[in-house]
């Protein structure tokens, strides 16, 4: 995304970072994860989980900003993210 403005302190704060935590076995493959993430972290795997399902899997881990949206959404608690330290 291009800003047409740059903030002042841009190069003082540094963007949060996040890292996805998928609970394989217990997704029932809905895909609402997959689809309501605004930064298309997630993406269905090819493999199968007990259930017979396809579980998401991280596509692009780098892109994570931790807003907690997949863990909301889920209706079976199957992934959360938690807050990637720094260092």
């Amino acid at each position: 995304m291009k800003f047409w403005r740059k903030p002042l302190d841009a190069d003082k704060v540094k963007p949060i970072r996040g890292e996805v935590i998928i609970i394989k076995d217990r997704c029932k493959g809905c895909g609402f994860c997959i689809e309501f993430c605004p930064r298309k972290v997630l993406e269905f795997s090819d493999e199968f989980n007990a259930k017979g399902y396809h579980p998401p899997y991280v596509k692009n881990p780098d892109d994570c900003v931790n807003c907690g949206l997949c863990e909301m959404i889920c209706p079976e608690f199957a992934i959360f993210s938690i807050k990637k330290e720094e260092g």
